[in-house]
């Protein structure tokens, strides 16, 4: 569904099955481009790339968090009005979340990097790279909080370019 533009999210589960009940082989969804997205509900979604969506805020997080509750691969590269207070509300609601690419997400901090520690302990790899609210020391002290946490992305971090796999 990638580069579908003029999609929405109720569109998208009319055709899918209903806004309540995706069907049980869908767990995957790609739809990155997809500017008019505004509504999703798939519980049972398991991957889901919403990259380079310069429109989706923090209220659009929430609610793709609260739609989507079983993600455990989520890309939400250069979405750049995401802030620390969409992940304060986010983040505990993706407790299975393996896979995070926040890459090019100019607004975060290493308070997103704590919060995402905190709620999200099964996160084995993390794309973090050139997100330039986020600092090195931020990196090492999200790894020492996740040992668990085999990959962290983090090129042009802080003026640094370096990609942690531990």
């Amino acid at each position: 569904m990638a580069e579908c533009c003029l999609v929405s999210g109720r569109e998208l589960a009319q055709v899918l099955g209903s806004v309540r009940r995706a069907p049980r082989a869908l767990t995957s969804l790609r739809l990155a481009y997809c500017s008019s997205l505004k509504v999703l509900q798939f519980p049972q979604l398991r991957q889901l790339s919403l990259s380079l969506l310069p429109a989706f805020t923090d209220m659009g997080l929430v609610a793709v968090a609260r739609g989507c509750p079983s993600l455990e691969r989520l890309t939400l590269s250069h979405c750049s009005h995401l802030s620390d207070e969409g992940w304060a509300q986010a983040a505990r609601l993706w407790p299975r979340l393996q896979h995070l690419n926040l890459s090019s997400c100019s607004q975060l901090t290493e308070q997103t990097l704590d919060t995402i520690g905190q709620a999200c302990k099964q996160l084995r790899v993390l794309d973090v790279a050139m997100c330039p609210g986020i600092n090195m020391a931020a990196v090492r002290h999200f790894q020492a909080q996740l040992p668990q946490v085999t990959c962290i992305q983090s090129r042009f971090v802080g003026g640094a370019d370096l990609t942690l796999t531990l």
